[in-house]
């Protein structure tokens, strides 16, 4: 059904019944709650079960609970975190995920071509967009003290700098400049960072030890600013990308910057720009590798490292073991 269309109700019929789940911090939520009564209007549903996260439940609970009433639509309306935690409630449930980016980041939002800054646009595509399945990323960790968790990740997880940086991101300048901030707290992480070695091993096969600044294990390829860490990665093709950052000096990162902003970016988007790159040895010094699984189990040499999902932090860890969840959440996506 498209957004354009006015469906036939029939009386004798239940209406559809959406749940909203929202971050009541998040600014914009009058303004969500007019453009949901008239998607509701329109595309011929009831009015909407309307539950707002909690400090120590960003949306899980929610989501289990509006399943449980019988919605047909569960939409997350706030940042990252209220999406990640929402659609971890829905998984393997087959109650579609609409999405109403309220955050900075939105990570997962812009991998999908959800509207970030438009909440109509995005609400319309809540009720009424295209019903995708698409995998989702379990990371089983280790803490420090021998306790172990289990947290559900749609677009990549990571451990090293890129976490060290999230940690450090200024709450203050996130608000006011959105995912520039982590630019900043990028900047001032990287004189102090010190590689670590971390022994990975994929599907169960061979370890392997290696020496890196960051071990990234994602389900998706883009970050903030449109930049595209993984070229090849595939939200529906039930394996994981693993991207190793391993530059040997400070001046190293600027191999990094070349493979991500340009070699990735650019190059590769033409026939003629991957020719190029195979002619002259783009990434020739492995900088930036690459390897792809269904499951990644790592154990951290020399100490714990800092450890982040989808752009929050989630303290440190000595151990991790990352697995693909096939298809088994359904999200509203463009048609």
């Amino acid at each position: 059904m498209t957004a354009d269309h006015q469906p036939t109700a029939d009386a004798s019929e239940p209406r559809p019944r959406a749940a909203i789940i929202s971050n009541p911090t998040k600014s914009g939520v009058d303004a969500l709650r007019a453009a949901v009564e008239r998607a509701e209007e329109r595309q011929g549903f009831a009015p909407s079960l309307w539950i707002d996260t909690a400090e120590d439940d960003p949306g899980k609970g929610m989501a289990r609970e509006a399943v449980e009433k019988g919605v047909d639509l569960v939409v997350a309306a706030g940042g990252d975190g209220t999406v990640r935690s929402v659609a971890a409630g829905l998984r393997g449930t087959g109650v579609p995920l609409g999405i109403v980016p309220l955050g900075t980041g939105n990570l997962f939002a812009r991998n999908l071509d959800i509207p970030v800054n438009d909440v109509d646009d995005a609400v319309v595509l809540a009720f009424a967009g295209l019903d995708r399945a698409v995998d989702v990323l379990i990371a089983r960790v280790r803490r420090p003290d021998g306790t172990t968790e289990s947290h559900a990740s749609l677009v990549m997880a990571g451990i090293g700098i890129d976490a060290t940086m999230i940690a450090n991101t200024n709450p203050d300048l996130k608000k006011k400049v959105g995912w520039l901030a982590y630019v900043d707290a990028g900047l001032r992480a990287l004189p102090n960072s010190e590689p670590f070695r971390v022994v990975h091993r994929l599907d169960g096969g061979r370890h392997h030890r290696s020496r890196v600044s960051s071990i990234l294990v994602a389900n998706l390829g883009y970050l903030p600013g449109n930049l595209e860490l993984i070229p090849d990665a595939e939200i529906d093709d039930g394996r994981l990308d693993v991207v190793r950052l391993q530059p040997r000096n400070l001046f190293g990162w600027l191999f990094v910057w070349r493979v991500i902003a340009w070699e990735n970016r650019v190059m590769r988007k033409t026939a003629i720009g991957r020719q190029v790159l195979d002619l002259t040895g783009g990434n020739r010094r492995q900088v930036v590798a690459y390897s792809r699984g269904r499951t990644v189990d790592l154990v951290i040499e020399g100490g714990p490292q800092e450890f982040e999902i989808d752009g929050d932090e989630f303290g440190t860890v000595a151990a991790a073991r990352f697995e693909v969840d096939p298809a088994s959440l359904i999200v509203r996506v463009p048609r």
